[in-house]
């Protein structure tokens, strides 16, 4: 594995973990908010389960390289997602446009998540 390789693998790795970490923020800052809706503490949940099952999978895959890690990676965004475009459809997508912008970095998001993954499972044995 070359420099830039590792640049690569480390640089998504520290980016996956950093967005875990804010969707976790984020769950904590609505539950102890006293003007949360309980809808709105319901999409924290989600959110913040996604934070921590991600944290989870991409330990998983440092451990074992293990093709089912980017298969639960998968499924956990594609799950996240649909409750994110969910809440975008039950609140008219924010508005419009800026909806629509939101619906687009949370996919990017969780496809820079997924591609942590698959690069942490098809790194070499050390």
């Amino acid at each position: 594995m070359n420099l830039t390789e590792k640049f690569q693998l480390y640089g998504l790795m520290l980016f996956s973990v950093i967005s875990s970490f804010l969707f976790v923020f984020y769950t904590v800052n609505v539950y102890f908010s006293d003007t949360a809706t309980t809808w709105l503490k319901g999409f924290a949940y989600v959110t913040g389960g996604y934070g921590l099952l991600n944290i989870y999978v991409l330990s998983w895959a440092w451990n074992s390289r293990s093709e089912w890690s980017v298969k639960a990676n998968i499924l956990l965004a594609g799950c996240f997602l649909g409750v994110f475009i969910m809440n975008s459809l039950r609140h008219n997508f924010y508005g419009g446009l800026p909806g629509v912008a939101a619906i687009i970095v949370l996919a990017v998001v969780l496809y820079i998540n997924l591609q942590a993954v698959k690069q942490i499972c098809a790194r070499p044995q050390s």
